[in-house]
């Protein structure tokens, strides 16, 4: 008897009306089970375990007689309800799983799980990449468990609240129990397969809980070592800046509307293409290594051409001055000199 035929007889058996059945009666009428004895409970046990491994729940539950024990699939936990979609949501789910793959084929049987037919003949506007960590991760937030896994050569514990797709990467963050902190991960640089822990064990302190690990900033979407950075403003593009980083971010008021801002950054490569973005009218004053390590990226660009670089869309010409260190002074207007 093929072990799948066994598993699928078993699962309709487990389905039917009624009460809990013990093993004894179900080996009766699902074939391919051994006879009576230790090799039969093995096979059950090993089917039962597929099935959950599933995300099919086998109850298992008191009953009259010598096993003591029945077990069944109960109908509400897995029959999905009627969704009673109106026409146009149809369209718009399938809509949405056509535009956006996955990189597998999972959103496409889940609407034919739901029976809607499939849309045929729309390209997709964008695939998103699949990670082996993903599903677990999805998995531990749905059941508010805990996860561990190794993240660039450490093992974390964390308490799992959001995952983000940003930049054309995959984020997780949470509540790190061991440093006792907020925190964001790169998904694609978790080794292995993360772990789930039990339903219900993860936790996060109500002040951590209460505060966005992305709060809308780029630079704050990532796991690189915090550090503090002071950036300069000129009076061009300050005002629309501030309104969106908070006057709470603003450490100082320079001549002629210019501003330097104070930011917390978990990703430098984030925070350079926001400064570049800006051209001339921004600048990072410090710390010292990161300032230095984005002068050492511009020459490393204008080694590469003597010509103005396009960089990020807005031709920027690397001249000496930019990337000379700045003086205490502030220079006339509040920019570079």
């Amino acid at each position: 008897m093929d072990r799948l035929e066994r598993l699928t007889n078993l699962m309709l058996e487990l389905l039917r009306p009624g009460p809990p059945r013990p093993l004894a009666e179900l080996a009766e009428v699902v074939p391919g089970y051994p006879p009576p004895g230790e090799a039969r409970r093995q096979a059950f046990e090993r089917d039962k375990r597929t099935l959950r491994d599933q995300g099919i729940a086998v109850s298992a539950e008191p009953v009259d007689g010598p096993e003591q024990v029945g077990y069944r699939i109960r109908p509400d936990d897995f029959y999905l309800p009627d969704l009673d979609l109106r026409a146009e949501e149809q369209v718009a789910l399938n809509l949405a799983v056509a535009a956006v793959p996955m990189g597998d084929s999972a959103g496409r049987h889940a609407l034919w799980r739901l029976g809607l037919p499939a849309d045929r003949g729309m390209g997709a506007l964008a695939e998103l990449p699949t990670l082996s960590a993903l599903p677990v991760l999805f998995e531990a937030i749905a059941r508010r468990a805990t996860v561990s896994f190794e993240h660039r050569g450490v093992l974390r514990k964390v308490s799992p609240t959001q995952l983000r797709f940003r930049q054309g990467r995959w984020y997780l963050a949470g509540f790190d129990l061991e440093r006792q902190a907020v925190r964001t991960f790169r998904v694609d640089r978790i080794a292995g397969a993360p772990v789930c822990g039990e339903p219900g064990s993860a936790t996060v302190p109500a002040e951590a809980g209460s505060s966005d690990a992305w709060s809308g900033a780029p630079w704050q979407a990532g796991d690189d070592p915090a550090v503090v950075v002071d950036v300069w403003l000129d009076e061009a593009v300050a005002g629309p800046l501030v309104r969106d980083l908070g006057p709470d971010a603003v450490v100082e008021q320079r001549a002629g509307g210019g501003v330097v801002v104070r930011l917390k950054v978990t990703n430098l490569a984030a925070l350079r293409s926001w400064v570049l973005d800006l051209g001339e009218r921004a600048e990072v004053l410090g710390p010292t290594t990161v300032r230095a390590d984005l002068v050492a990226w511009l020459r490393s660009v204008a080694e590469c051409s003597a010509e103005p670089t396009q960089l990020r869309g807005e031709p920027t010409q690397l001249r000496g001055e930019l990337l000379q260190p700045r003086g205490s002074e502030a220079a006339p207007g509040g920019g570079p000199p």
